[in-house]
């Protein structure tokens, strides 16, 4: 149901993370103005508000940086964040397993300076263009903290924690040159109107991820065959319920199909925050929260665009023009065919909304023990919020939007979706865990049948 003056990092770890930002801006050809966070977040006192409000300025800093550039790379950076918090926050609170390290915290430091220095020094790092934005925000922070010992060793606590990322993240494969190098050939992509731009972020394919012990580990199995009787079906749906004029799609379809078009990285963030703050998390369980979602979320854009590299196929305005060419009977071409949505510069299959969608449901639904997900998600295109109750809702929704866009076949979204869902039920089965006050780590607990229904979300397909 719907309704509408720290201490630097290590000098190596900056120059690369100068170097990764400088790259990331200069890519932009359009930047977009910043948006205040939520006015609740940066007045609230308590802890955990501390992890919320860094989020949104993350959020705020990714976003100004590129701008409304299509691709997944705002997840990479909120997942480098959130991990840094995670360790800055439970290293120190306890409770849960520490991310790639062994370091822990003073007992009686401050979690909440902690947070906000690693947030702080790992955005820094990668975002030194905002410098001036950063450090006042930090000092803001800070002075919203008693001082004395436990900030101070808080404060030297977050550093190491975000030292300890960067470190971890050196040589990771950012901004790689990364070729795409088939020829254009039937089932094959190639650039799309209107700008005809080159395969974005090819880079993201051979990253090294967060959690996931390669890029193809989840990898799905390919799409579906240019001759199958399953590519022409998807081939009809999108001709007829993607079209941007003379479509079958209904008022609600097509303003869904907008309401997914823009930013979904910071939708999620957004909604995870109010989320977070509504059911009054602490600062630990709000630090693994967004840990949880954004990491899973990372290493899905990782998959994702492992998947449309490996792949290469084409996408619905192509393959629609070019039916002709295809060797499928059932298939007719209509070269002046255009979707509803502006096609996004990568390959079709698979989908990278439903990939990251999915995983952040599954991380949801890991972290909470329930399907129920609870979240409030606004959409920037349409100016309106929706509430998902759901999981299974939430991906249905997303799957459906892509193909009433006319920007991706229901194969990519579907398989997209699955292969999300495994990204996020994985990672969230070796990372994150509750462990006892010794650190010990606990053994998942035993679960029934219906359990693990109630917490695998579907992926809008009769045939799940």
């Amino acid at each position: 149901m719907h309704q509408e003056a720290p201490r630097p990092v290590p000098p190596r770890s900056r120059v690369r993370g100068f170097v990764c930002a400088v790259t990331a801006t200069t890519l932009v050809t359009l930047t977009a103005a910043a948006s205040p966070p939520d006015a609740d977040i940066r007045t609230a006192a308590a802890p955990a508000a501390v992890v919320r409000e860094w989020n949104a300025i993350a959020t705020d800093t990714i976003k100004t940086s590129l701008g409304p550039r299509p691709s997944g790379q705002a997840a990479i950076w909120e997942g480098f964040v959130s991990v840094a918090v995670y360790n800055a926050v439970v290293g120190i609170e306890g409770g849960y397993a520490l991310y790639k390290w062994r370091e822990h915290g003073p007992a009686k430091a401050s979690s909440a300076a902690a947070a906000a220095t690693a947030a702080h020094d790992v955005l820094l790092a990668c975002f030194p263009a905002f410098k001036e934005r950063l450090d006042t925000a930090y000092a803001d922070s800070l002075a919203a903290l008693p001082a004395g010992q436990a900030r101070d060793r808080g404060v030297d606590y977050g550093r190491r924690a975000a030292a300890r990322i960067l470190e971890l993240r050196e040589g990771d494969g950012r901004f790689a040159d990364v070729p795409f190098t088939a020829s254009p050939a039937p089932g094959v992509w190639r650039p799309t109107p209107p700008a005809f731009q080159p395969f974005i972020d090819t880079w993201l394919a051979r990253l090294r991820p967060l959690l996931l012990a390669s890029p193809q580990q989840f990898r799905p199995g390919g799409p579906r065959a240019l001759s199958s009787a399953a590519y022409a079906k998807d081939f009809q749906e999108l001709k007829s319920m993607g079209a941007k004029t003379g479509s079958g799609r209904s008022a609600r379809q097509t303003e869904t199909a907008l309401f997914f078009s823009g930013n979904l990285v910071e939708q999620v963030q957004t909604a995870v925050r109010d989320h977070a703050a509504r059911h009054r998390l602490g600062i630990a369980e709000t630090a693994r929260l967004f840990a949880a979602v954004n990491a899973a979320a990372t290493d899905a854009v990782v998959t994702a665009w492992d998947t449309k590299l490996h792949y290469g196929s084409w996408r619905p305005i192509t393959a629609i023009r070019l039916a002709d060419t295809d060797g499928n009977p059932a298939t007719t071409a209509d070269p002046a065919w255009e979707p509803l949505l502006i096609t996004p510069p990568h390959p079709d299959y698979i989908a990278g909304h439903t990939t990251v969608a999915a995983a952040v449901a599954r991380a949801l639904t890991s972290v909470l023990g329930t399907s129920h997900i609870d979240l409030y998600v606004p959409s920037e295109v349409t100016g309106t919020t929706r509430f998902y109750g759901s999981a299974d809702d939430l991906n249905r929704d997303i799957v459906d939007a892509r193909v009433w866009g006319g920007v991706h076949s229901r194969t990519a979204d579907v398989d997209g979706c699955r292969a999300g869902t495994r990204v996020a039920a994985w990672a969230l089965a070796h990372y994150f865990q509750p462990v006892t006050k010794d650190g010990t780590q606990l053994s998942p607990p035993t679960r029934t049948a219906r359990q693990d229904r109630l917490t695998e979300p579907k992926c809008g397909d009769a045939t799940d």
